[in-house]
């Protein structure tokens, strides 16, 4: 009897192993530099230093007025993107944000319909929490004025409210994305090169690294927390950096512009509003999909809120 009661445990013990949430001792950031996209970056001709990545400091100061007019003048942009991690008993939601200091075009814009200082798009993923660093299961871009929804191979969500706009590529393990030169429209990549055949091909790394030019393609960017003390997050109310809850000051091109995850918006998705792509995840990812299996929608950490 003893030995069948050792071998039920020994059974149990393997089950709970192959079945527990992903280890407690897994932090934010190892976490988000596990599944950072490798992030296709493309470049116009005309000024390839205003689309490379960088941070809303990285002139110095968090003054949200003067980015405009500091990044010609500091055109070496050292690679870094945004994270956040909110979760639940059975998800991991993290958002990336990559930042520009211009949204800018090549042509002139005096009455500022096309151009706006300060830029902050990005990419949701949901991982499940199974083991380790869990496993990717969806991802939601945010493209201007439009979220964009993708599952890599192999994940069991459907089509929900929104439709599945395509196939999430991994490469060396990872998602793959691409944002637009000039606009920085975000998207999952497709597999091929960059229109013109110019870009930056940016990859997590310790340590952030500057563009040799408009064609690199193996550029290192870190991660920084959103919701570190005294960032992102945490200015959330400080006039200098915005104009309002989640959105950005700027005065070139068309004024206060620009969105912190907690202000991206789709323009048509329904009852998810404003801002819930970061404050809200398990939300608008249980709305745009279907076929999640254990999902939950109640938060066990999540700072936004």
């Amino acid at each position: 009897m003893t030995t069948i009661r050792a071998s039920l445990l020994a059974v149990a013990l393997i089950t709970t192993a192959l079945t527990a949430p992903a280890r407690a001792d897994v932090s934010d950031h190892d976490l988000a530099l596990h599944w950072a996209p490798i992030h296709h970056q493309d470049t116009d001709s005309s000024d390839h230093d205003a689309d490379y990545l960088s941070t809303v400091d990285f002139d110095g100061d968090w003054n949200t007025l003067n980015n405009w007019e500091n990044q010609p003048q500091l055109a070496k942009l050292t690679g870094a993107a945004y994270y956040s991690v909110v979760e639940t008993s059975t998800h991991w939601f993290i958002v990336y944000g990559f930042f520009h200091p211009r949204d800018w075009d090549d042509q002139p814009d005096p009455f500022g319909t096309k151009t706006h200082e300060n830029d902050l798009e990005g990419v949701l993923l949901t991982v499940r929490r199974d083991s380790g660093y869990g496993k990717l299961e969806a991802a939601v871009t945010v493209a201007h004025s439009d979220f964009y929804s993708y599952v890599p191979a192999g994940s069991p969500f459907q089509n929900g409210a929104e439709t599945i706009d395509g196939t999430l590529l991994m490469v060396d393990g990872r998602p793959a994305t691409r944002q637009e030169a000039k606009g920085h429209g975000l998207y999952r990549w497709d597999g091929n090169d960059f229109p013109g055949g110019d870009g930056v091909v940016y990859r997590p790394s310790a340590t952030g690294e500057v563009p040799s030019g408009g064609n690199d393609r193996s550029v290192g960017y870190r991660l920084v927390n959103t919701l570190e003390a005294n960032g992102m997050w945490a200015r959330r109310t400080n006039s200098e950096t915005f104009a309002s809850f989640g959105t950005f000051r700027g005065d070139n091109g068309k004024d206060n512009a620009a969105n912190a995850p907690w202000g991206w918006d789709d323009q048509n998705d329904g009852p998810i509003y404003k801002g819930y792509l970061a404050t809200d995840p398990a939300l608008l990812v249980d709305r745009y999909f279907s076929g999640k299996g254990d999902f939950s929608l109640t938060y066990t950490r999540n700072a936004f809120r």
